[in-house]
């Protein structure tokens, strides 16, 4: 069944929203939210759209989140919020060529548009959250909630590889929370004329507060809150490990191919990239960062939005040799640092357990895409050295330290899953993201038109749909959430070890679907030799 952007949307929306007297309605510290029942799968309440932040608008822009008031007076939650301000890039990349289920549903013509995001908004500071349908406040399950990933530039709630609801529906037992929050030059601007600069890092702890007074409505507990990211939400539970030591709220932390190692946070002290953008949307006040801000904020979004994707799109295509500009985490020394070694000697680290994990390939959607040639594939070198560097080799190492300063349990895993359904050609392997459908049992989605930018989101057939997948998929979900209920005794009971960096076979990693096997335990000898000059590595398993 092929599906068009706005024919998935609503196929990942539930039904009907029932009166105020139903489970459906629940209330909060800002206001009375009414969900709906899920559509596909029996047994979950959704509420999409929930505000835990006011508009970033006007001159709440590249300001500070602001808590919604408490409030009284009702609102629908049964659709989705639009995505925070990003773009839509029209350079042809393994996403938007082959696997658009990993993308966000932007409502643009395609995947590759070249344009702003047409579903987006200022007023986008919204979470979605997943929980059993019979959920009550007595029910203190634990929640899982999930920071999206996307280099900081893209992403947010709605992308069908990360939509959680067979998965509530299989168990019953936990919630998921999902949310947007502000990213590249917006949630990342590095401007003269603002004091913080890692805004979406501030949004992301300002949604933690938010489910930490409110989840309990739901049903969930609040003192059983593992805050979760992929790629660059991976990135983001990491700063907060170190930012937010001594008041964590979360009692674990789930890092999924990233870590605070994973890229540098950018260097530009004299704020070049946020003037030279500026410049050319109007406001030339290159020596008066005052100005330059206020003039800023009365910019239309989509003109700065518009200007700073379709430039970056030409420094990578085009006119590679024009100067490039980027909007990332900016190392403050107060939210992101630029020594998160010493952090560990001085003890400002959070003291819950971990999990920091990789896939096998996660080169295989990150290096320069062969668009003249799908098939040849990418240069499996160039693949291998994004992934040791992405969360391999970081993940050992942060391992490593956690081990030597005797903080609470780090558990590891290696994805090394190929389906077919997911894996549309032979020599991407288990890349980059490709755990994300499994973990959130979202693995129906698959693609058409491959290989051009008319790729659409298809649903596989429950028929052709592996055996396997489903069992590992399933074997991953049982593993998180026995972390998610209890971190330092759940993994554990299911024959997942902490990892004994000391043992002489570097010690204990599960190992995801391979070799015809749910769920292994391998050696980190066998995984992360490469890591410590020990021997290739293997993209492959």
């Amino acid at each position: 069944m092929h599906l068009s952007i706005t024919t998935l949307a609503l196929c990942v929306q539930a039904a009907v929203a029932a009166p105020s007297s139903s489970p459906l309605t629940v209330r909060t510290s800002t206001g009375y939210y009414t969900g709906v029942y899920d559509a596909n799968f029996t047994g979950v309440r959704e509420f999409l759209n929930v505000p835990y932040g006011q508009t970033t608008a006007g001159k709440n822009r590249w300001m500070p989140p602001q808590a919604v008031p408490l409030s009284s007076e009702r609102f629908n939650a049964t659709d989705y919020a639009p995505f925070c301000p990003q773009y839509v890039s029209r350079n042809p990349a393994v996403w938007n060529r082959q696997i658009p289920q990993y993308l966000s549903l932007w409502g643009n013509a395609n995947f590759s548009a070249g344009e702003p995001a047409a579903f987006a908004s200022e007023d986008c500071l919204s979470l979605a959250i997943w929980t059993p349908a019979n959920a009550t406040s007595a029910s203190k399950l634990p929640v899982a909630l999930f920071w999206t990933g996307g280099g900081f530039q893209t992403n947010g709630i709605l992308v069908p590889g990360q939509l959680p609801p067979r998965w509530v529906s299989r168990t019953q037992q936990h919630i998921v929370v999902t949310i947007n929050y502000r990213m590249n030059i917006m949630g990342f601007p590095n401007a003269a004329g603002v004091y913080d600069q890692n805004l979406g890092l501030l949004d992301q702890r300002l949604s933690l507060e938010w489910v930490r007074d409110n989840i309990v409505h739901f049903g969930g507990d609040p003192s059983r809150i593992m805050i979760w990211g992929q790629s660059a939400g991976a990135a983001s539970v990491d700063y907060h490990n170190y930012a937010f030591w001594d008041e964590p709220i979360a009692h674990a932390i789930f890092a999924q191919s990233g870590n605070v190692y994973n890229g540098a946070p950018i260097t530009d002290p004299d704020h070049t990239n946020f003037t030279f953008v500026a410049q050319n949307v109007g406001c030339n006040y290159p020596n008066n960062a005052t100005a330059e801000l206020a003039c800023m904020q009365n910019v239309d979004v989509d003109r700065i939005i518009a200007f700073m994707g379709g430039y970056q799109d030409n420094s990578s295509s085009t006119n590679p040799t024009q100067p490039a500009i980027s909007f990332s985490v900016v190392a403050d020394e107060r939210i992101a640092f630029s020594n998160n070694t010493a952090r560990y000697a001085e003890g400002f680290v959070t003291k819950v357990p971990i999990i920091y994990s990789s896939v096998a390939n996660e080169g295989g959607s990150l290096a320069p895409y062969p668009a003249s040639d799908p098939l040849a594939g990418v240069n499996q070198t160039v693949a291998n050295g994004i992934t040791e560097s992405l969360s391999l080799c970081t993940g050992a190492n942060t391992t490593i330290l956690r081990n030597q300063y005797g903080l609470p349990p780090t558990y590891r895993y290696q994805y090394a899953g190929n389906w077919t359904n997911q894996d549309p050609l032979p020599w991407m392997g288990a890349f980059h993201s490709s755990d994300l459908p499994m973990i959130f049992g979202a693995y129906e989605y698959s693609s058409a038109n491959r290989g051009s930018a008319n790729v659409s989101i298809v649903v596989t057939p429950e028929s052709d749909i592996q055996p396997l997948e489903v069992q590992t998929s399933q074997t991953m979900e049982d593993f998180i959430l026995a972390f998610m209920k209890n971190p330092y005794s759940g993994p554990p009971a299911l024959g997942w070890l902490p990892m004994n960096t000391s043992a002489p076979d570097g010690g204990l990693i599960l190992r995801f679907g391979a070799n015809g096997k749910a769920v292994q335990n391998v050696t980190g000898n066998d995984v992360q030799a490469v890591c410590f000059g020990r021997g290739p590595y293997n993209p492959f398993p």
